[in-house]
């Protein structure tokens, strides 16, 4: 129950972080090509909105399994080697969202402590820079589970996520 409310809610903060950025962005030319009325703090929250989104999508597309992998030598691999494999990437993958998120964390530290803040919204930046952490942590999550499941022998799922 707990991960399919994880999993839903993963992929809903997703595409409204999507879906604002696509608006605002057909907002934004609206009002410069038809209105003639150029609004600068839409690109700039545009950006960030989509970046948000992609961010968050990371867990997503490795629980559908959709990320981009080169299989040439894994599948001409033995079924124990396989397992193998599996095992020595995941750790590698679980390593890198430890290290990943820490310096994610380290970085928002520092825009905290400095008050920077964006130049036409003003929006401080140690808020567009969460997102480090946060993906940093749900990734970090899904490769977890990536871990456990491998070790219990389940079958990746390759399920389309938009069904």
């Amino acid at each position: 129950m707990l991960q399919k409310v994880w999993t839903y809610l993963e992929e809903i903060a997703s595409g409204v972080f999507f879906a604002i950025g696509i608006f605002l962005i057909f907002y934004g030319v609206i009002m410069r090509y038809i209105m003639n009325d150029p609004q600068a703090w839409v690109e700039e929250v545009a950006r960030y909105a989509i970046i948000w989104g992609t961010f968050l999508g990371f867990g997503m597309a490795l629980k559908h399994n959709q990320h981009i992998q080169v299989d040439i030598l894994f599948d001409k691999l033995n079924k124990p080697m396989q397992f193998i494999l599996n095992i020595v990437a995941t750790t590698l993958s679980i390593i890198f969202c430890l290290i990943y998120t820490y310096y994610g964390y380290v970085l928002v530290e520092n825009r905290y402590t400095s008050g920077m803040v964006s130049l036409d919204v003003g929006i401080p930046m140690w808020v567009v820079y969460l997102i480090l952490p946060i993906s940093g942590i749900l990734f970090l999550l899904r490769f977890i589970e990536r871990f456990v499941n491998i070790l219990r022998r389940k079958g990746e799922e390759y399920a389309n996520p938009l069904n």
